[in-house]
């Protein structure tokens, strides 16, 4: 472990610079990022302005434009800073999304205000995860300015594919060799330390039957009826994912959700068409073929229950869970230990329900973790919600704590 006043300093930069930190998120979220249509090439050109000042030259990677609307984006670039110190030491990964679903209902700020109010700046990736790139940005900065000799490099990744998968963010990243780290820290969203997640698979199921008159629906197979049938079958299978619990920390069980459900001309006519989009999650203890092979067989055996009727199934994702990985512990204490420090009250590793990119580096080998600024629970910040927002002093807290790891980890 290092001594305490490096430590000191880290923090201290960390406070002295808190409200150029801030203006920096606040410029981040007043660029939208809404994703559908996924048109994030402009921030990212903007995010690289803004670090220019700071002495970071990021690199802008575009994602080939026939790639990317063949995905079902308009546009995306991803950016790279590399900072390498003296050689012999590790390389690591710092890497948040800017790309977040849109910002919906309900809400009593401006999403792309970046309003501030009672401690809490609010809009659209506030929380999740335009908050880290500054909480990774000014961590480097804190690192780098507190004097000590560095082994190794920081990679400082802003990816624009988290929420269809990432296979366009840091997924082509790494297939491309622009970066390669030997360990790397995802954008958190709870006080947590995370280390392994759930994964999870889409279908997009199309329903059919033969469109006709409400007044004689004798002609007419009704796709909307054997989509209930659908429906039916997967809310029961609800009930028996309920009974199989993960052993990880942090994790339930698997499960089922209808997230979209289109179809239908008019209300006097019987539907010939009914599309439903479904969103499986996986336990880490799942094999995801198993699953995928399952679920199918169950949606076509409930739509095809009404004779007349035939369905298409097609995947629209699948990511796998996240597991530990035994090279994560000098990651994984330094940020238990720091964060146990710095918030007052002990973090532990643990999992988490949602799936994020960071299996993309550990699918490689890479050992990654998941940490980043954001409240005790990831509902508490109302992520990807009305009035999503993060609280100042969380942020504070959480670039401590990863300048602390850094230096950890970097540190001769």
């Amino acid at each position: 472990m290092k001594q305490t006043a490096p430590y000191a300093a880290l923090d201290a930069f960390v406070d002295a610079h808190f409200d150029e930190q801030v203006r920096f998120v606040q410029e981040l979220v007043r660029v939208p990022t809404d994703t559908p249509p996924g048109n994030n090439t402009p921030h990212a050109l903007r995010t690289r302005a803004l670090l220019a000042p700071m002495g970071l030259d990021a690199q802008a990677h575009e994602v080939p434009a026939a790639q990317v609307h063949a995905y079902g984006l308009q546009s995306l670039t991803n950016l790279v800073v590399q900072r390498r110190y003296a050689p012999g030491g590790r390389i690591v990964a710092l890497n948040a999304h800017g790309d977040v679903v849109p910002p919906g209902e309900g809400w009593t700020h401006d999403p792309y205000g970046a309003e501030i109010a009672d401690g809490r700046l609010y809009g659209r990736a506030a929380a999740v995860s335009k908050c880290d790139f500054s909480t990774f940005v000014f961590a480097t900065r804190a690192l780098e300015a507190a004097g000590v000799p560095l082994a190794g490099g920081i990679d400082l990744l802003f990816t624009y594919d988290e929420e269809f998968g990432g296979l366009l963010g840091p997924g082509w990243l790494l297939e491309h060799g622009l970066t390669k780290p030997d360990l790397e820290i995802a954008a958190g969203f709870a006080y947590q330390v995370v280390t392994a997640h759930n994964g999870c698979l889409q279908l997009e199921a199309t329903v059919h039957g033969r469109m006709g008159h409400a007044a004689v629906p004798r002609t007419a197979v009704d796709a909307l009826q054997a989509a209930n049938r659908v429906l039916t079958a997967l809310y029961a299978e609800n009930t028996r994912l309920e009974q199989h619990r993960s052993a990880v920390a942090g994790i339930e069980h698997g499960y089922v959700n209808v997230g979209q459900i289109a179809g239908g001309t008019n209300t006097n006519v019987v539907p010939g068409k009914v599309v439903l989009k479904i969103d499986r999650r996986m336990i880490p203890e799942e094999d995801a073929a198993q699953v995928e092979a399952g679920l199918r067989a169950l949606i076509e055996r409930a739509a095809t229950s009404l004779p007349g009727v035939t369905v298409e199934i097609r995947r629209l994702l699948l990511a796998h869970a996240m597991q530990p990985l035994p090279g994560n512990r000098p990651l994984v204490d330094a940020l238990c230990r720091h964060a146990s420090a710095v918030f007052g009250e002990t973090i532990e590793a643990s999992g988490t329900p949602l799936y994020t990119d960071a299996r993309l580096f550990s699918e490689r080998g890479i050992p990654a973790v998941i940490y980043g600024a954001g409240p005790r629970t990831v509902l508490e910040s109302n992520a990807k919600r009305a009035d999503e927002h993060i609280v100042l002093e969380d942020l504070r807290r959480a670039t401590k704590v990863v300048a602390r790891t850094l230096l950890d980890l970097l540190g001769r």
